[in-house]
C-alpha cells in the first residue's frame, strides 16, 4: 500500500467533501475502483479527482477502447424486433429502448465501471441530506427540430415520466422519489429536484439507468414515431415499424460529430436468424446474443464478443397473494431445487455470476458478502413442501415471454422443480403478449402466478429494490407486501456511504431469504458479438451508443 497513516490522515483532511467511510473503505481494500468512482461522482466530485484518488492507492484504470479514427460509412445493426410502438414514455422492452436512444439523449449515462458521465447536465450537486439536487446543464445544446435545450424542456420530459397519469414506464424509478411538480427552474440552465425524501443515488434516476429518461421539447404530445425529435449525435432516416430503422449523422450536433454516415437496424423475432445474419454477413454487431444460441460465434475468427459483466439477470416472480405460494415454504422450497451454478455453467458458460434470491449481485460493491449463499438441497426443499401441505406436489402454469435465454431458463426451472414434486405447466408468449399494457390486470407479466422476466442492467440496485418489490411497487408482478422490507429500504435509499448501505444491504438480503417472493438465479454477463476490425463501440451492458463505432 503506497499511503502511510500520516499521508492517508491528510488526504481524509483535504478531501473533507468525501464521506470518510469511503476512504476507509479504499485503503482496506473492500471496494475497487469501480465502486470508489461510483460513490464518489454522486457526491459530485471530478472524475479526475477521483481518479487520481484510485491511482494513489495502487487501483489501476479499467482499459478503455480508443476512439475510431476513420470515418463515414454504414454500421448494420441487429436487434430484437421492439414489442411496441416508439414511445419514450411508454416503451419497456429492449428492441425499443436500443434504436430510442439513438436520437435520444439523457441528462447523464451509465459506464463501465458504473459511474455516470455528464451529457445534456454539465454538472450536480446535493444539499446536506440528499433531499434536493442540483443540476446544471449544458448549453446550445439543439432539438433535431431546431430548438435549443433549456430547463423548461428538462422539466416538461421529467414531469411527463413522473405523472402516473401516463402510464409511464419509468414511473418504476420515479414513484416515491419525485413527484410531478416538484422540477424547478432556477434559471434557463439550472434546475433543482426537490424530492419527495432524501435519495442518496438519485442521478441514476435520471440517467440511462432510467431507460425512459430522455429529454424532448416541452412541447412534445406523443408523436415520437412521427418526428423522432431529439439532441442525440444520429437523426432518423427512415422507420418501418416492425421491420427496420436507420439513422444519419447529426451535422448540427452538439459535441464531436458521430463517425458513421449511417446506422441500419434490422428487427429479428428471435436469436436464431440474428446468429444466421452475423455468420452471413448481413449485419456487422447484434445488440446482444445468449450463449445458448450465439456458441458458434464465440470461437469464431471473424468475430469479437463484446463483454460486460453486469447486474441483468432474469426475475423468476411467485405471487405472494393467491395459490401455493401464499406459503413462504412453498417459495423457499422452489428456490432450493435450482441448481444455480449448473445453471450458470449451462446457459452462460460461465459466464455469469450466481444469484442469491435478492437484487444485490456481486457487482455491487454495497453488497454484503457475508450472507450465506442458497445451495440446490432437495431433500430441504420437499420437506419444506410437506409441511406446507403439499407432500403429494402440486401443478402451476409458468408464462413467460420468448427472449434471448428465458424459455431455456422456463425448460431448466420446469426439470429442477419436477425433482420435489411440483408440475410447471410452460406457457411461453411474445413480449407484446406477455407485457401487455404494463399495468395490473391488463399484462401477462404482473398477473401470472408463476413467471420470469427480463431485467436489463442497472448502475445500482434501487429500481431492482424498489419496482418489484415494494408494497406499491409499480413492477410487483410478485405481488410481495412487506412493510419490514419496506422499511428498509426506505432507510437503504437514504444512506449516502457504503458502510450504512452494506448495513441495511444485509438486512434486506436475509429477509428475502427467508420470504423469497423471487428468485434471482444469476446475473448474467452481457455479451455483444461484432465483426471484426469494427471498433469504438463502448462496452456498456444494454446499449448501443455508435457514434464513435468504424469498420475497417
Amino acid at each position: 500500500m503506497p499511503f502511510d497513516r500520516t499521508s492517508l490522515d491528510a488526504l481524509r483532511r483535504r478531501l473533507d467533501a468525501i464521506d470518510n467511510d469511503l476512504i476507509d473503505e479504499l485503503a482496506a481494500g473492500r471496494i475497487d475502483r469501480r465502486g470508489f468512482l461510483r460513490h464518489g461522482s454522486l457526491l459530485g466530485l471530478s472524475m479526475p479527482l477521483l481518479g487520481g484518488i484510485a491511482g494513489a492507492f495502487g487501483l489501476a484504470a479499467e482499459a478503455r477502447p480508443a476512439r475510431a479514427a476513420t470515418p463515414g460509412g454504414t454500421i448494420r445493426v441487429g436487434v430484437t424486433v421492439p414489442a411496441a410502438a416508439i414511445d419514450p414514455v411508454t416503451i419497456a422492452d429492449n428492441g425499443g429502448l436500443e434504436i430510442l436512444i439513438q436520437t435520444g439523449e439523457f441528462l447523464c449515462v451509465l459506464q463501465q465501471d458504473f459511474t455516470l458521465r455528464p451529457v445534456l447536465a454539465a454538472s450536480w450537486t446535493h444539499n446536506a441530506d440528499g433531499s434536493v439536487w442540483t443540476f446544471k446543464l449544458r448549453p446550445n445544446v439543439k432539438f433535431h427540430s431546431g430548438g435549443t435545450m433549456k430547463a423548461d424542456d428538462v422539466i416538461a420530459s421529467i414531469d411527463r415520466l413522473c405523472d402516473p397519469k401516463n402510464s409511464s414506464n419509468a414511473l418504476s424509478a420515479f414513484k416515491g422519489i419525485l413527484s410531478p411538480g416538484n422540477t424547478k427552474k432556477l434559471d434557463d440552465l439550472t434546475i433543482a429536484f426537490h424530492l419527495d425524501a432524501p435519495y442518496g443515488a438519485f442521478p441514476y434516476v435520471v440517467s440511462s439507468d432510467n431507460y425512459n429518461c430522455v429529454i424532448l421539447p416541452a412541447s412534445y404530445h406523443g408523436d415520437f414515431e412521427h418526428n423522432w425529435d431529439g439532441t442525440g449525435p444520429f437523426k432518423l432516416e427512415k422507420y418501418t415499424p416492425k421491420v427496420s430503422a436507420s439513422f444519419v449523422r447529426n451535422d448540427d450536433y452538439w459535441g464531436a460529430k458521430a463517425l458513421p454516415d449511417r446506422t441500419e437496424f434490422t428487427f429479428y423475432t428471435d436469436m436464431q436468424p440474428q446468429i444466421l445474419a452475423m455468420q452471413g454477413g448481413d449485419v456487422d454487431l447484434l445488440a446482444q446474443m445468449t450463449v445458448a444460441e450465439g456458441r458458434a460465434l464465440l470461437h469464431d475468427p471473424r468475430f469479437t464478443i463484446v463483454r460486460d459483466r453486469s447486474s441483468a439477470h432474469e426475475q423468476v416472480h411467485m405471487r405472494c397473494d393467491t395459490g401455493p405460494f401464499v406459503d413462504k415454504r412453498v417459495r423457499q422450497a422452489l428456490a432450493l431445487s435450482l441448481n444455480r451454478s449448473a445453471l450458470v455453467r449451462g446457459l452462460f458458460a460461465g459466464m455469469a455470476q450466481v444469484g442469491n434470491d435478492s437484487p444485490f449481485a456481486s457487482v455491487f460493491p454495497m453488497t454484503d458478502p457475508s450472507v450465506p449463499q442458497r445451495e440446490q438441497d432437495l431433500r430441504k426443499a420437499k420437506q419444506l413442501l410437506e409441511a406446507a401441505g403439499y407432500a403429494k406436489g402440486f401443478k402451476v402454469t409458468l408464462t413467460t415471454e420468448d427472449y434471448i435465454e428465458i424459455p431455456d431458463y422456463a425448460v431448466l426451472l420446469q426439470a429442477f422443480a419436477r425433482k420435489i414434486g411440483i408440475d410447471i405447466n410452460l406457457h411461453i408468449e411474445n413480449q407484446d403478449a406477455y407485457y401487455g399494457k404494463a399495468v395490473f390486470g391488463q399484462s401477462d407479466w404482473l398477473d401470472s402466478t408463476l413467471g420470469i422476466t427480463d431485467y436489463g442492467v442497472r448502475g445500482v440496485p434501487n429500481v431492482f429494490l424498489r419496482a418489484p418489490l415494494l408494497s406499491t411497487g409499480t413492477w410487483n408482478a410478485a405481488h410481495f407486501k412487506n412493510p419490514t422490507y419496506d422499511g428498509l429500504v426506505s432507510s437503504y435509499s437514504k444512506a449516502a456511504d457504503l458502510g450504512s448501505q452494506r448495513h441495511y444491504a444485509k438486512g434486506i438480503q436475509e429477509l428475502l431469504l427467508d420470504e423469497t417472493p423471487i428468485i434471482f438465479s444469476y446475473f448474467y454477463d452481457y455479451l455483444v458479438p461484432t465483426k471484426k476490425g469494427l471498433t469504438g463501440l463502448p462496452p456498456i451492458a444494454n446499449r448501443l451508443f455508435l457514434a464513435g463505432v468504424s469498420l475497417s
